[in-house]
């Protein structure tokens, strides 16, 4: 089963208390091994278990990697560090996924795949092997949310049983520790454009009798708090960029005067609309500069071109710009004051003067404190 001059594939399985299945599992990923032929290695990353679960697995045939830090990505980063394949496949260890029959991931990780993920969907799914919130609700809405914000061709985001390169995972270089692991493998494949494909495989009802780790309710919102942390354009951007547009829109309509039943309150809450807005898009850069920097999320080129041209001393001079229209505008009202004819203009018209006024004085400074943010980020970035 094993040459140690030559592994091609580690089989690895996080594993915290499953005494009931740990045996099994390695059994028959054992069996998958020299059915096939293949040189490889079976290893069981432990979180920690405090039943017999390590000497199971040892007396079955596995290498067992201690593993401290809690978590099921943890365990998982921490027994694929010590895996020597050249092909990685990660499974549960809880009896549910088919390690017998792993010749489909063997076949398109060979052909050249990456990253290769098991579709548990494509395959009939046995009644008691997943429960209908996950089925039919939670998994689909969370897959769905990932293809969209990242155009990931994934269709069951969260099949823990998927094989990879180890080339791959060195370039991943993953952080999280929990349940979002299995999220952040396949974004940051995706935006790292690896070449990805599915497999479909079979399910079983889980072998252990206790309660499964899994908390659907907490670990489905980490998911989706992951995914939108890690799409700073659908979280911050789009919403920051629509409100921008849309409070532009009616400023501009009603800033020559009434119209239909619309006045300066609503010209009020137009402008705060692109406040809100403009915060929200700095807030999508700040993000992305961030998750860049902790190396969360791969550099973007388009966004590095983009700030090659967009230099510091350019945005604090469009802010400056608009800073100036502000005090112009603010000078101007109080000129309107001095003369006595501020109040003979009526609310209504004054209070158009006093929102662009204060709205561009926002927007300048807001742009300039951006602009020197931004600086500071992209010298620890290229540091």
């Amino acid at each position: 089963m094993e040459d140690k001059n030559n592994i091609e594939v580690s089989i690895v399985m996080p594993c915290l208390n499953e005494a009931e299945t740990i045996g099994i599992c390695v059994t028959k990923a054992k069996r998958f091994l020299e059915r096939n032929n293949i040189s490889g290695e079976i290893i069981v990353a432990d979180n920690g278990s405090s039943d017999n679960s390590q000497s199971i697995a040892e007396s079955n045939g596995a290498k067992v990697v201690n593993v401290e830090q809690r978590g099921y990505g943890s365990a998982l980063i921490g027994g694929i560090t010590a895996a020597k394949g050249k092909y990685i496949i990660m499974g549960d260890s809880d009896d549910s996924h088919d390690l017998e029959n792993l010749e489909g991931f063997i076949e398109k990780l060979r052909a050249g795949y990456e990253l290769v993920v098991g579709n548990r969907f494509a395959m009939q799914i046995e009644k008691g092997t997943m429960s209908f919130l996950n089925r039919y609700i939670g998994n689909p809405i969370l897959s769905g949310i990932g293809r969209i914000l990242f155009k990931s061709p994934i269709k069951d985001f969260h099949c823990g049983l998927r094989g990879f390169t180890r080339d791959l995972f060195d370039r991943l270089d993953l952080r999280t520790v929990g349940m979002e692991f299995a999220s952040e493998m396949i974004v940051k494949a995706t935006l790292l454009k690896a070449k990805i494909t599915e497999v479909p495989t079979k399910m079983f009802p889980a072998g252990r009798s206790r309660k499964p780790h899994l908390r659907p309710f907490r670990d489905g919102w980490r998911h989706l708090r992951f995914l939108l942390l890690y799409s700073p354009r659908w979280l911050f951007f789009y919403p920051g960029l629509t409100m921008i547009l849309i409070g532009l829109v009616i400023s501009l309509w009603l800033l020559p005067g009434m119209r239909l039943s619309l006045d300066i309150h609503t010209m009020l809450y137009a402008s705060t609309a692109m406040l809100i807005g403009l915060q929200s898009v700095s807030f999508a850069i700040f993000s992305k500069f961030f998750a860049m920097n902790e190396k969360l999320l791969p550099e973007n080129p388009r966004l590095n071109k983009i700030l090659k041209y967009f230099t510091l001393e350019k945005g604090v001079f469009i802010g400056l710009i608009f800073i100036l229209a502000g005090i112009l505008g603010s000078v101007y009202a109080i000129f309107l004051v001095g003369k006595g004819i501020f109040n003979l203009l009526g609310i209504t018209t004054t209070m158009r003067l006093v929102i662009v006024s204060t709205t561009a004085l926002l927007i300048g400074f807001q742009i300039i404190f951006a602009s020197f943010f931004i600086s500071i980020l992209n010298l620890k970035l290229k540091h």
